[in-house]
C-alpha cells in the first residue's frame, strides 16, 4: 500500500509540471519520449533468463496496453476535452478494476465494488463543481479507453507476474512492458505527430527527463509491483486517490485554489474506501 500510496503522491505533483512546463508541445511525442527515457532506465536491469518467449511477448502487451495504448487515448482526449473534464472523466477507473476483476475472476466481491464507488465519490467530491456543457461525446469516449487500458493493464500484470517464478526480479522484467509500450506510442505519433514541428528547450527537456525518469519510468514500476501485492478493491481505491493528492499539491506548490471542505470530504471518503477494502 506504501508504494502506491508514493506513486500518488509523484503524480499528483507532476500534473502541476506538465500543465506549466510543456505548453506548447505535442502530446503524442510528450507520451513517445517520457515512455522512451522510461525504457532506458530499465534495459540494463533486463534478464530474461528462463523466461520463455511466449511470456515475454505477453508481458510486452501488457505495457502495450496499460501505458502505450492508455497513453494515446489519454492525451488524444485533450483534443476534445478542457482540462477539467479530463480529471472527471478519469474517475471511472476505479468501477472498471472492479468490474473486470469480476468478470475475470468469474465473482463478485461486493466490498470491493462498494470500495470503488466511495473512491469515486471522494474524487467526485473534489472535483465536481459544475454540470459539464456542450457536445463531449468523442473525448468522453477516448477517455473511457483510456481507464479501460489502464484498468486491464494493472488486472492483467497481476495476474502474468503470478505466473512466474518468484524468485525473478520485477525490475529485470519491466523493459519488457515500456518496450510494448514505447512501439505503441511511436506508432501513434506516425499518425499524430509532426516531429519537424516539435521544438523542446533546454529546461522542458528537464522536465521530460524528470516525467520519464521518476513519474513514467519508476513510478509505473512501483505501482504494478505495488497492485501485486493488494486486493483488487484496494488497488481500486488508489487509483483515484491522485485526486485530492493532486488538488492538496496544487494549493501547497503551485499557489491554486480550491474549496477545503470538498477536499477534506473527499479524502475522508478515501479512507473509508480503503478500511472497507481491506477488511477480512
Amino acid at each position: 500500500m506504501f508504494l502506491l500510496l508514493l506513486v500518488s503522491l509523484v503524480w499528483a505533483f507532476s500534473f502541476g509540471l506538465i500543465k506549466g512546463q510543456l505548453a506548447g508541445i505535442d502530446s503524442t511525442a510528450i507520451a513517445t519520449l517520457r515512455l522512451a527515457l522510461a525504457l532506458a532506465v530499465f534495459l540494463p536491469f533486463f534478464r530474461r533468463g528462463a523466461l520463455a518467449w511466449g511470456e515475454a511477448v505477453r508481458l510486452a502487451l501488457v505495457g502495450a496496453v496499460q501505458f502505450g495504448l492508455m497513453y494515446l487515448l489519454y492525451q488524444r482526449s485533450y483534443v476534445y476535452l478542457p482540462g477539467y473534464a479530463v480529471v472527471l472523466f478519469t474517475l471511472t477507473t476505479p468501477l472498471y478494476l472492479a468490474i473486470l476483476d469480476a468478470v475475470i475472476e468469474r465473482r463478485v466481491a461486493p466490498r470491493y465494488l462498494v470500495a470503488a464507488l466511495l473512491a469515486l465519490g471522494g474524487s467526485a467530491a473534489v472535483w465536481f463543481t459544475t454540470a459539464l456543457n456542450g457536445n463531449l461525446l468523442k473525448g468522453f469516449l477516448l477517455l473511457q479507453a483510456s481507464n479501460l487500458c489502464f484498468a486491464l493493464g494493472q488486472l492483467a500484470w497481476r495476474r502474468q507476474r503470478a505466473r512466474l517464478p518468484a524468485a525473478v526480479s520485477d525490475a529485470s522484467l519491466f523493459a519488457l512492458p515500456y518496450a510494448g509500450a514505447v512501439i505503441t506510442c511511436a506508432v501513434g505519433s506516425l499518425f499524430f505527430t509532426d516531429w519537424t514541428a516539435v521544438h523542446i528547450s533546454t529546461s522542458q527537456w528537464g522536465v521530460l527527463a524528470y516525467l520519464g525518469i521518476i513519474s513514467s519510468g519508476a513510478c509505473f514500476f512501483w505501482w504494478n509491483l505495488g497492485a501485486t501485492r493488494v486486493n483488487v478493491g484496494t488497488l481500486a481505491v488508489f487509483n483515484n486517490a491522485k485526486v485530492p493528492l493532486g488538488v492538496a499539491c496544487s494549493l501547497l506548490f503551485f499557489g491554486e485554489h480550491a474549496d477545503i471542505t470538498r477536499l477534506l470530504i473527499g479524502g475522508a471518503l478515501m479512507i473509508a474506501a480503503v478500511w472497507i477494502a481491506e477488511r477480512k
